[in-house]
């Protein structure tokens, strides 16, 4: 936060074309230092410096989930953290200070907010009453699923642009009913994963899969996922 809005804050563009602020690095290497003290048997993996040490006990770290928004001065951002067992997410915290909110779960535990309400996806069961969020709706072009995409639109009651973790902790919270991305990373949607199922949601890719590494994935009440699922990947 004190580097949020600052004048001077020094943004640099990564070899993927997108940007990357001193926050990002400064925020994971104090996660990884402290969790490098707290559990040395853990493996690490983050956005900003990659993997360290191998376990089936793995903490996945996105220091800022929204750098861009970051850099501009809007307040959608948040910081991702989860442990993974395995092929499992067992806790996951989104942590967005500007918006003053934090999530959190862990499996088994239910889904929560730090003012200690618990979190519970919404009960819409039909597309033509649902509200549905996404991040740049460009990218479902350049991914080559722009037809699907406009047409899970057309069939949908709303459409905002909350986007990043933003729209995924709104369906957790019940507040829309889905949330859509596609060129994400794990570090994006590991916390996400066991927060959105913990609130009684379903996660996966576009093939319905329950994985953190396509690249994709659908966030929902549960009620209305396999309807989402097979518009965007039909067949």
């Amino acid at each position: 936060m004190d580097r949020f809005g600052a004048a001077d804050l020094k943004v640099d563009t990564k070899a993927d074309a997108t940007p990357v602020t001193e926050a990002d690095r400064r925020t994971e290497t104090a996660l990884r230092e402290r969790l490098q003290k707290e559990r040395p048997e853990h493996a690490i993996v983050g956005e900003e410096y990659g993997s360290f040490g191998e376990s089936v006990w793995q903490w996945l770290i996105d220091p800022i989930d929204g750098t861009k928004n970051y850099a501009r001065g809007v307040p959608v951002w948040a910081t991702l953290i989860a442990l993974r067992n395995g092929d499992d997410s067992v806790c996951g915290v989104v942590s967005a200070p500007a918006l003053q909110r934090r999530w959190f779960a862990c499996r088994g535990e239910g889904a929560w907010t730090a003012a200690g309400t618990r979190l519970r996806v919404s009960t819409v069961s039909e597309l033509s009453a649902a509200f549905l969020s996404c991040t740049d709706v460009r990218d479902f072009e350049a991914q080559g699923v722009g037809d699907a995409f406009r047409s899970l639109l057309g069939q949908c009651r709303s459409v905002r642009g909350f986007g990043d973790f933003w729209s995924h902790m709104l369906t957790a919270e019940g507040v829309i009913d889905i949330g859509i991305e596609i060129g994400i990373h794990p570090w994006d949607v590991a916390a996400v994963q066991v927060i959105v199922e913990e609130a009684g949601g379903s996660f996966s890719d576009f093939r319905g899969e329950r994985r953190i590494d396509s690249r994709s994935v659908i966030t929902s009440n549960g009620l209305l996922h396999q309807r989402v699922v097979d518009l965007m990947h039909p067949g």
